[in-house]
């Protein structure tokens, strides 16, 4: 049977691992340092994966962890993402990976291809899922001349002052908020500001919101040869405002400033404060949107979805649209139904013939459903 690895042991890979355990074709063992966090994902399996205490901000740790995997899933912060890929890489294991990190992984394409590796990144929601579909829409159309992006996670109930708790961790969160956001115009890149040009957007059943600028883009700018590109991020009106006074006044800062002759860095302290209030109560329901829109000269494809908090197994719907792709595409890679070689996008997932049918075929079985829009 083949052994699956999960490098992470939180709000998304702890839903990863249960996934793959689920109809035992896989062995699975997570590793993360905190044995709390070990504890909550081994019960969210029910038991059916075994568990290891492992320090994974160590590339030799995690070159340890994965030596006799098959198929290795990555679930880490997105500090550790450019680290853990290339340990993964030398160890010369396939890995499919959701950490959203600030580096460039094709710079590892070279080192993948000589060790025979299939590494998959980005492969979450977004970026990942509207990669696949984005790649999909730019094969099927010819001259495709506009793309545009738009998801969020946010609470089904927002509440004041923020209007939003997160799914997995407040620094991944900032960190959309303080990266200049690259859109395509006019087939060149532009750079604006993250949280910018704020505009509404209504999804039926669950109202008016608002998206702004982000960089979500992210491969989609080199990979796909469109003229209009941009992707924004979905929340509930006011976030964007608030988020930005944090931003101006240094809150979000990784620079140490000096208080009363102590070091302290802004971002730390902020995202400790933030984390207790971000944090999604136990049975707080939560929503995930999604809308994906091509254009040609003749013809448009678009697709929507709104996937709420999954009562029943207790997992929000954040952390099961985003572990739900990358699951679902590890199986790809472990069967050998994708076998192409090097630092992989999702979008090129999404070009392969029959791939994108899958994988959102999967995804219905798994409650989540991807619609297309006339």
């Amino acid at each position: 049977m083949p052994k699956a690895v999960v490098l992470g042991a939180g709000m998304v890979g702890s839903v990863i691992a249960a996934d793959l355990a689920g109809d035992g074709e896989f062995t699975v063992t997570i590793a993360d340092v905190s044995e709390d966090a070990l504890s909550a994902a081994a019960a969210r399996s029910e038991g059916r994966i075994a568990t290891v205490h492992a320090d994974l901000s160590l590339p030799a740790v995690i070159r340890r962890t994965v030596a006799d995997a098959d198929i290795v899933l990555g679930a880490l912060p997105s500090p550790l993402g450019l680290r853990a890929l290339q340990a993964v890489i030398e160890a010369g294991r396939h890995y499919c990976d959701i950490s959203f990190m600030p580096e460039d992984p094709a710079e590892l394409n070279g080192l993948a291809e000589t060790r025979g590796v299939t590494a998959v990144v980005d492969c979450g929601v977004a970026p990942g899922l509207t990669n696949m579909l984005a790649g999909y829409a730019v094969a099927q159309l010819e001259g495709c001349r506009r793309l545009d992006i738009y998801v969020g996670g946010i609470p089904r109930r927002p509440r004041p002052p923020f209007y939003y708790k997160a799914a997995f961790s407040p620094a991944d969160v900032i960190e959309e908020y303080t990266r200049p956001s690259r859109l395509v115009e006019n087939g060149r890149v532009v750079v604006r500001d993250a949280l910018s040009e704020v505009e509404p957007i209504s999804f039926e059943g669950v109202g008016v919101l608002e998206a702004f600028n982000t960089d979500g883009l992210r491969s989609l700018i080199r990979t796909l040869d469109v003229p209009f590109m941009k992707e924004k991020t979905v929340r509930w009106p006011g976030h964007a405002d608030i988020m930005r006074v944090f931003r101006e006044t240094g809150l979000f800062s990784r620079e140490p400033i000096i208080v009363h002759t102590v070091a302290v860095t802004p971002l730390e302290i902020t995202s400790a404060l933030l984390f207790p209030k971000w944090t999604y109560e136990p049975g707080e329901e939560d929503l995930t949107v999604l809308r994906v829109t091509a254009e040609a000269a003749d013809r448009t494809l678009a697709w929507e979805m709104i996937d709420q908090y999954d009562a029943a197994s207790g997992t929000s719907s954040m952390s099961r649209t985003t572990a739900l792709p990358c699951a679902i595409t590890a199986r790809l890679i472990a069967t050998g139904r994708f076998a192409r070689r090097g630092v992989i996008t999702p979008e090129q997932i999404g070009c392969e013939p029959g791939l994108l049918e899958h994988v959102l075929g999967e995804l219905a079985a798994r409650g989540v459903q991807v619609r297309t829009v006339p």
